[in-house]
């Protein structure tokens, strides 16, 4: 499965150096701070995604373009956290179609393979985030990394991704374990703090208590 795109990369170099930087920055947040801003990424991605299917579809609604999609995408927005399961769900389904096709291409079984895939991903439902928001931030960055060396004028790197299709995918890969493991630890630790905080400040709700106890 070739993760890095020679013609993607192709129409990225032809962006401003401003939005391939901001492109590297949402890269590197999705990639090592996923999980803990999954929630805002989510309501965004729904906001946007019904504002613009509101701006294509508002003759088939008999609404202003406008005024339908600042309905759904507030609309979409509202719902996203609620839905957030769904959505793992649907995700879920399609990643695990996607894996399934690039390792068993022979294997046509498309309904089992996604609601199998769904199910795990609810079951696993932190660490499926975890993974799902560390690729999607390494192959974001390392398409965006690649456009702005590009734009050096000392490297052409559609030629590279082109005849170096393996080792751009073996570092995407390598790079989201990274950006999966760097969101274990951050989540565990924060874990940790959070449970040490609330022993302490039971101990202290007890030794107040222990110590009205006393005086009465």
């Amino acid at each position: 499965m070739q993760m890095v795109s020679p013609e993607l990369i192709a129409d990225l170099c032809g962006l401003s150096l401003g939005l391939l930087l901001a492109g590297a920055v949402v890269g590197v947040v999705l990639w090592l701070f996923g999980w803990k801003s999954h929630r805002f990424w989510v309501v965004l991605l729904a906001t946007i995604a019904a504002g613009v299917y509101g701006l294509q579809e508002a003759a088939v609604f008999k609404t202003p373009p406008l005024v339908a999609a600042l309905l759904l995408a507030v609309a979409a927005g509202i719902l996203a956290l609620a839905l957030l399961r769904l959505i793992a769900f649907g995700a879920g389904g399609l990643t695990g179609l996607i894996i399934v096709q690039a390792a068993a291409p022979t294997l046509d079984l498309p309904l089992i393979v996604f609601i199998v895939s769904g199910l795990v991903s609810l079951i696993l439902f932190r660490w499926f985030l975890m993974a799902l928001t560390s690729v999607a931030g390494a192959v974001l960055l390392c398409h965006a990394g690649l456009a702005l060396f590009h734009q050096s004028g000392t490297f052409d790197a559609a030629v590279w991704a082109e005849r170096s299709a393996a080792l751009g995918s073996w570092i995407c890969l390598l790079a989201a374990l990274f950006g999966f493991v760097f969101q274990f630890l951050m989540h565990r630790r924060a874990a940790r703090r959070r449970d040490d905080d609330e022993e302490e400040g039971g101990s202290v709700l007890f030794r107040i208590g222990r110590f009205y106890r006393r005086a009465g």
